[in-house]
């Protein structure tokens, strides 16, 4: 089994679609992403999905945990020094007791990047 329909599926669910839908959107035939349980997708394919989802194609074919795009770096230097400002929203786990959701890292990192650019100007 490949890991690029677990992958496809796992961000199907991240956005809140369904396989179905994703194919309905990119124009795909029915079960198109199906068959990337046992088949390996074409490159074209790979290269669409991970257009419509902004990861990169290693993450979908499961060369990397890391979905961001090559050059889309979110390293930013304060201070003179350099601050990966997605690790860092990733390291915070917890807020007010709670255990924080991927989708609050993500707020908690656009509001870091907010901070910096500012900082910055």
């Amino acid at each position: 089994m490949f890991p690029t329909f677990d992958r496809i599926k796992e961000l199907c669910q991240k956005r809140g679609i369904s396989l179905s839908k994703l194919e309905e959107a990119l124009g795909y035939s029915r079960n198109t992403i199906y068959s990337m349980k046992t088949k390996k997708p074409n490159a074209e394919r790979i290269s669409e999905i991970a257009d419509y989802f902004n990861v990169s194609t290693d993450y979908l074919l499961g060369r990397t945990d890391n979905p961001a795009i090559a050059g889309d770096s979110k390293e930013y230097i304060w201070q003179g020094k350099t601050l990966n400002v997605e690790e860092m929203a990733s390291n915070v786990m917890m807020f007010g007791g709670r255990e924080l959701t991927d989708e609050k890292k993500k707020i908690i990192q656009s509001i870091i990047e907010g901070y910096l650019k500012e900082a910055g100007d």
